[in-house]
C-alpha cells in the first residue's frame, strides 16, 4: 500500500512537520487556520478543509496539537479522524499530552483496528523541518514497524521507550529540563539586563561554558530581544511550556516526588498565564521578570 500522510495541527511543530513528510510522501494537512493551511499549501501539501478530509485514504496520520482537547476533538469530534479512517492506518501522536491521555486514544483507537504510535517530538520548528528531532516512541512492535519510515523521516533520534505512553512519560523528564532550563536562563538574563550588561554578548559567553543548554542557545538571542522591547517571531508558546510543566507537576505528585525548582518553574509559567501571557513566545519570561506584564 502506498503511503498517503496526513497532519492535523500545523502550528509551529506541525507545518514544519508536514512540509518535511511532503518532501517523500503525499501528505494533506488540516488546520482550523485557512492561513496555516495556505503556508502548508505553500511547502508541498495539499491543505484540507475538515480533518475528514485530511485523513480520508491515509495510511498515517501525525497528530501535531497543542493539548489533549485538541487531540480528543481531531480524533473523536463530530468531524473527527477516528470515524474516518480505514483499519490498519496508523495515528502518530507527536503532541505532549501526557501518558494517560494517549493510553485512552489507544485503547479507544485499538477497537476499530487502527494502530497508535505515541511519538512525542522535542528539538524545535528549525530541526522539525529538516528532520532533526528526538522522538521518544511508545507502541506495539508491529504498530511500530508500520509508522518507521515516517518516524525516521521526522527523526535523527528515535528511541523506542516501550509500550504507549511510555514515549509521553520520557517526554515528561524531558520537559522537566526544559521548563527549568527555560526559567534559569530567564533569571540570568534578567539579572544580567539589570547590571547593565550586553545581552548578546551574555548569550555568546554563556553558551561557550558550563552554563550552556540547548534552551538558552535557543531561547536566549529571544529573550534578549524581548528584554530590549523587541517582539520576536513566536515559536514556543507561554500556554504550551505552562502545560508540559503542568503534566510534569501532576507526575511528580502522583510518584510523591520532591520537586522544588520544577515546581518554582512551573509556577512562573503558571503566573505569566495570569498575565495574560499565553499566546506570547515563551521566551518573554525573561521580560516578564523583569518589567512584569510585557502587555
Amino acid at each position: 500500500m502506498s503511503t498517503v500522510v496526513a497532519v492535523l495541527g500545523l502550528g509551529a511543530m506541525g507545518l514544519p512537520m508536514a512540509a518535511r513528510l511532503a518532501e517523500r510522501w503525499p501528505v494533506r494537512a488540516f488546520d482550523v487556520s485557512a492561513e496555516r493551511r495556505e503556508l502548508a499549501a505553500a511547502d508541498g501539501a495539499t491543505p484540507a478543509a475538515t480533518v475528514a478530509e485530511a485523513v480520508h485514504g491515509a495510511t498515517h496520520v501525525v497528530v501535531a496539537v497543542r493539548d489533549g482537547a485538541q487531540l480528543e476533538a481531531a480524533l473523536f469530534g463530530p468531524d473527527g479522524a477516528a470515524g474516518a479512517l480505514s483499519p490498519g492506518s496508523v495515528v502518530i501522536v507527536t503532541s505532549t499530552v501526557g501518558s494517560e491521555a494517549v493510553v485512552d486514544v489507544a485503547t479507544r483507537l485499538d477497537g476499530s483496528g487502527i494502530g497508535t504510535v505515541d511519538a512525542p517530538v522535542s528539538g524545535g520548528a528549525v530541526r522539525a523541518r529538516t528532520g532533526d528531532l528526538l522522538i521518544t516512541a511508545g507502541g506495539a512492535p508491529a504498530v511500530l514497524e508500520r509508522a518507521d519510515d515516517v518516524l525516521r523521516a521526522l527523526a535523527s533520534n528515535l528511541v523506542v521507550m516501550g509500550g504507549v505512553g511510555a514515549g509521553q512519560d520520557m517526554k515528561s523528564v524531558n520537559q522537566l529540563l526544559c521548563g527549568i532550563h527555560t526559567a534559569a536562563a530567564a533569571e540570568a538574563l534578567a539579572l544580567a539586563e539589570a547590571m547593565g550588561l550586553d545581552l548578546e554578548l551574555c548569550v555568546d559567553v554563556l553558551n561557550r561554558g558550563a552554563a550552556a543548554s540547548f534552551m538558552l542557545q535557543d531561547r536566549g538571542p529571544r529573550m534578549a530581544q524581548q528584554l530590549r522591547g523587541e517582539t520576536p517571531e513566536v515559536r514556543s508558546r507561554v500556554d504550551v511550556i505552562a502545560k508540559d510543566m503542568g503534566i510534569v507537576g501532576g507526575l511528580t505528585r502522583r510518584h510523591r516526588l520532591p520537586t522544588g525548582v520544577a515546581q518554582a518553574a512551573e509556577n512562573l509559567y503558571r503566573t505569566a498565564l495570569k498575565a495574560g501571557l499565553d499566546a506570547e513566545d515563551d521566551s518573554v519570561i525573561a521580560a516578564f521578570l523583569s518589567h512584569g506584564n510585557t502587555h
